[in-house]
């Protein structure tokens, strides 16, 4: 079966083990951020960090047997093998006796525990083994459940996967063996290669490389290092990136935190490249450190898990109140306080919830399976209930409306004319550019013909280079062709391009760039973007060769030479996909950095409306409560940085809505953690996987619409188990209750209510495998703990109504009226009562009239079927001693049906006055 990675079940109840080691370390940096856990660390460690800080690079390279080349893959596999994976403790795989411990470990088992060893304590055997039962079934039903997760998610890890770019030294073994006899001095590498690697394969002595959106994979020495940021909040909580450079600047610094040339696993790259010394890998990290003092930290709950937890205490509390009362009322009207204990213990039974983590283990794992069967990766497995909340998703525009097949479609000087000096330009920028090369670049170097015309290798030598970075926007190389001169080669967004030039290339000259000439440039940009071409803007200038290195202020009086534009066509099912959201009750916002014309024009192409644009310059000057009014008037927010994404999920959700975030840029990583669910594709940069919660491995967008009907489902699936629960336990206490204040013996003898909870209990175990009405799924779901409580309320007295009608039914009409008698009369409210409590499965799980307008699925109806005829066999077959009930008459047969065809009548007609008057979720 194939199944879903799993990052944490809800607080209380439910714990997935075993999942992928990157998504735990997102759950173990939100445990931080979150947390007041100390970021204090063994001396030992800190000392370690502080000695490579301090080391020199050469130096700190021999003692850990590498070469500034890297490793050689067997040097790797060695050291490997003897210092093991590069994964922390708290990521490795449970033993099964403690996943089988936290299986049983929640409150509903050990209430029922307790109750179980004073039923022995009173010498109750019967009871003690029923309610033992319960447990049993319950624990080994989730830990079965959770096996099979973590089973699935060790197949799906390989499917998502972050690696890092490692130099390898490729030397072959048998001439290496040659040369050792030879010579005590190193071997010199053979040839040096780039190789992607997943991480946890990564080994002390590795050199790595890395840019922007890269995640740091282990604890690192910065080798080199070009206009380097990181972003390091989770270790330190400042909210800013933190440049990082190959040699220390602050020497006094004894926090490991403020060292300038080490990396932190676990941190991300926001801007820059560089080149780094892997010095500590697992839990020799300083993040492992911290990961054994995280893991028993208090983590916030979900709005999930609160739902739960806050249904779980309803019931709790009921429970609590109602059992000592039956207590009471027993001990004084009958005299017998033992046997009124008893009673009270099985009433306390019988309203004790336990099976809901397996109900809400079940319902979940069967959506996480739906889903990896439609190639979706669910790292939290809460997070599809949250799927079938969502109520407004919002969509970065390229990489997931658009395709990821871009191609370059133009490439004109400033005037709109084809021109081969600005393609030449280009190809060498991206040919050159060491840092975060995305689909553009791709799209210019498939221009084959360009670089043979070139020849870079051959005719052009690299100087330096100035990564791009989200603020700016732009990127630059400086190539020398003749050693008189260098140039300076920038290319970016077009408004980010513009404010740098002073100069504009007409033909073989250049002129000033005026006012007039600047609104000329913009028409013909504009009539690109109306095309729905994407445009990026090149420009360069020549400069002396005096200078080797250059940084963001020589990125200045540059000329514009003219634009690339780019063809970033639609997905073929972005279209379907948002309408289909739509008719479920999604609404659509388009949040992208890119311009407002392309961006429009993309959004007529889907049949995407824009219901008013809203710039990311008009954000910037919006307070949070004109923001907040904005945010439900547009749909489409254009030229956005990532802080604006965040603050427009912000917004919308402290407007009471659900929010979900689609995006796979390192730009969406801040908005995807702050929505309520983040959505990412298996191609997105590393930190948006890691922020995301599902991963989309296919392309296709209406995978969407399914996740969200799926969530609905499990949801809807949930709340059934609950409401008959919660309205059948009311309805069965107040029974009771009347039962015990009238007569003079006990309505049921406490072994009664124990089987009857028991056999009630494995009817629900198909309850994850029902099917839901369409029509319930047209609309966002949410936890609703008042509406629970008015249904139980509602509907739980309907069933005291006919357990009354039962009381005088045996009372009057078979002289079950004396303590003589009274195993008749329990032997007549058994029955009853337990297929009055499995047909409310029926009538309960659709608002429509059951088995005729809405029939349950396949495994309910056999459930249900079995569990009646188990409850008719009980009292009329060979065990009906040991149960201590009797054979009923046959006239107790003609009245049954009377009963309970009443009371599917009386249901189903105050499910329309509660529809009419409430609603039904």
């Amino acid at each position: 079966m194939n199944f879903t990675l799993l990052k944490e079940l809800f607080a209380s109840f439910l714990r997935a083990r075993h999942i992928a080691h990157h998504f735990r370390r997102l759950a173990l940096l939100e445990s931080l951020r979150q947390t007041a856990v100390s970021r204090e660390v063994p001396p030992a460690l800190s000392d370690r960090l502080m000695a490579a800080a301090n080391a020199d690079p050469s130096a700190l390279l021999a003692q850990l047997g590498s070469h500034e080349e890297g490793l050689t893959e067997h040097e790797a596999k060695t050291i490997r093998a003897r210092i093991g994976l590069n994964e922390v403790e708290h990521e490795r795989p449970l033993p099964w006796w403690l996943h089988l411990w936290l299986a049983y470990r929640n409150p509903f088992n050990l209430l029922l525990t307790l109750l179980a060893i004073i039923s022995y304590l009173t010498e109750d055997m019967k009871a003690t083994v029923v309610i033992s039962t319960m447990v049993g079934i319950a624990t080994l039903l989730r830990f079965w459940q959770e096996t099979k997760a973590n089973k699935a998610a060790e197949a799906l890890k390989a499917m998502v996967s972050t690696t890092a770019t490692v130099l390898r030294r490729d030397v072959p073994e048998e001439s290496a063996q040659v040369l050792e006899q030879y010579t005590e001095t190193p071997i010199p590498a053979k040839a040096t290669r780039r190789v992607e690697m997943p991480i946890e394969l990564l080994v002390p002595g590795d050199v790595i490389q890395l840019s922007a959106g890269d995640m740091i994979p282990a604890d690192c020495r910065v080798l080199s290092a070009k206009d380097l940021f990181v972003a390091q909040a989770a270790m330190t909580g400042e909210s800013m990136p933190v440049e990082k450079l190959a040699t220390r600047r602050d020497v006094k610094a004894l926090n490991p935190l403020e060292l300038d040339n080490i990396l932190f696993m676990g941190t991300n790259v926001v801007s820059g490249s560089a080149t780094a010394l892997v010095i500590a890998t697992g839990n020799a990290t300083y993040f492992g450190a911290l990961a054994r003092r995280v893991t028993a930290a208090q983590q916030n709950q979900s709005s999930f898990q609160a739902g739960v937890n806050q249904v779980s205490w309803l019931l709790i509390r009921f429970m609590l109140v109602m059992a000592p009362l039956v207590l009471l009322i027993n001990g004084f009207t009958k005299g017998d306080w033992m046997e009124a204990v008893l009673f009270a213990l099985s009433i306390a039974v019988g309203l004790t919830p336990e099976m809901l983590p397996m109900i809400v283990t079940s319902t979940l794992a069967k959506g996480a399976v739906f889903l990896s069967r439609k190639k979706v990766i669910v790292k939290r497995l809460d997070a599809i209930q949250n799927f079938g909340a969502m109520d407004v998703l919002c969509t970065d525009k390229t990489g997931t409306l658009t395709q990821d097949r871009i191609f370059l479609a133009r490439h004109v000087d400033a005037w709109g004319n084809e021109s081969d000096e600005v393609l030449a330009m280009a190809y060498l920028n991206s040919y050159y550019q060491t840092g975060l090369r995305n689909l553009l670049d791709v799209a210019v170097l498939e221009h084959a013909e360009v670089h043979r015309a070139l020849e870079p290798a051959k005719n052009y030598r690299k100087v330096d280079e100035i990564p791009f970075d989200f603020n700016r926007r732009r990127m630059s190389v400086v190539v020398s062709e003749r050693e008189d001169h260098h140039e300076l080669i920038c290319k970016g967004a077009v408004e980010e391009i513009l404010a740098v030039c002073t100069r504009v290339r007409h033909g073989e000259q250049t002129e000033a760039l005026t006012p007039e000439l600047l609104a000329r440039i913009r028409e013909v940009t504009a009539n690109l973007n109306e095309e729905g071409l994407r445009v990026v803007a090149v420009a360069m200038k020549e400069v002396p060769p005096t200078q080797e290195a250059y940084g963001i202020a020589d990125e200045g009086d540059l000329t514009l030479i003219g634009y690339v534009a780019f063809l970033d066509p639609p997905k073929e099912s972005a279209g379907a996909a948002l309408r289909a959201l739509a008719e479920h009750g999604v609404c659509v916002k388009v949040l992208t950095g890119d311009n407002e014309l392309v961006t429009a024009k993309i959004c007529r192409e889907i049949g995407l409306r824009p219901n008013g644009v809203l710039l990311g310059s008009d954000i910037e000057r919006m307070s949070d409560a004109a923001l907040t009014e904005a945010v439900e008037s547009h749909n489409v927010f254009a030229r956005l940085s990532p802080v604006h994404k965040e603050r427009i999920v912000g917004r919308l959700r402290a407007n009471g809505h659900v929010v979900g975030f689609l995006g796979d840029g390192i730009n969406d990583a801040p908005a995807l953690r702050a929505a309520d669910i983040g959505i990412s594709v298996d191609t997105a940069a590393d930190i948006a996987k890691e922020a995301a919660d599902i991963i989309l491995l296919e392309k296709s967008l209406m995978v969407l619409e399914q996740g969200v009907l799926e969530g609905r489902r499990t949801f809807l699936n949930m709340l059934k188990y609950i409401k008959m629960t919660a309205s059948s336990n009311f309805g069965n206490v107040f029974s009771v209750l009347v039962a015990s204040a009238f007569l003079p013996f006990l309505p049921m003898l406490p072994i009664h209510l124990l089987v009857q909870n028991l056999l009630y209990d494995i009817s629900q175990i198909a309850i994850p495998f029902d099917t839901v009405d369409e029509e319930l799924l047209l609309q966002p779901q949410r936890w609703q703990p008042m509406d629970i409580a008015r249904f139980m309320v509602f509907f739980g007295p309907l069933s005291s109504i006919f357990d009354i009608t039962t009381y005088a039914m045996m009372w009057f009409v078979f002289r079950a009226n004396t303590p003589e008698a009274q195993t008749l009369f329990q032997s007549g409210w058994f029955v009853v009562g337990l297929l009055t409590q499995t047909l409310i499965v029926h009538m309960i799980r659709t608002p429509k009239i059951p088995f005729v307008q809405s029939r349950a699925a396949t495994p309910v109806l056999a459930m249900t079927a079995a569990i009646m005829a188990i409850g008719i066999f009980l009292p009329m077959g060979p065990l009906a001693h040991y149960f201590k009930l009797q054979a009923l008459p046959p006239l107790y047969f003609v009245f049954l049906p009377m009963i309970l065809v009443g009371y599917m009548l009386l249901t189903q007609a105050m499910k329309g006055l509660f529809v009419r008057r409430y609603g039904w979720q």
